[in-house]
């Protein structure tokens, strides 16, 4: 397992067995756990994410970490749109889509202000980090 995998894996394991809680690095931010199948391998994967929620809108941010490619998750969901999510104890069926501009810049400067960190992650890198929308079945 890589150093990531392994952060990943300790990360599910506090969320499920602290009904989506977690501490660390992401104590006190929201955590979504997002289900998704691999576009190539056809295996599935969970990506343990900070969302937002706005009413009854769920958005997760194609970040990671200001790199400058999109996470493995990104493609995934964008090939294989109907998942599951894991919100506190809650499984939700959702279809994940990206969301656009101006929409989008509009989110982004939300999450913004709130985790100021997601600023860092755009200036770090050249290309727009995708916001995707998880809307519930």
């Amino acid at each position: 397992m890589t150093d990531m995998a392994d952060m990943n894996a300790k990360i599910i394991t506090e969320f499920r067995e602290n009904k989506g809680k977690v501490g660390g690095m992401f104590e006190g931010a929201p955590m979504i756990l997002v289900h998704h199948v691999g576009a190539k391998s056809g295996i599935e994967r969970v990506a343990p994410l900070v969302y937002r929620a706005e009413g009854d809108r769920i958005f997760i941010f194609a970040s990671k970490g200001g790199a400058d490619e999109n996470p493995a998750w990104f493609h995934n969901l964008v090939a294989n749109p109907k998942t599951t999510v894991e919100i506190g104890e809650d499984t939700l069926e959702v279809t994940a889509s990206v969301v656009e501009q101006p929409e989008r810049d509009e989110i982004y400067a939300r999450q913004v202000e709130v985790m100021p960190g997601f600023g860092d992650y755009q200036r770090k890198t050249t290309r727009v980090i995708p916001v995707v929308e998880l809307t519930r079945v």
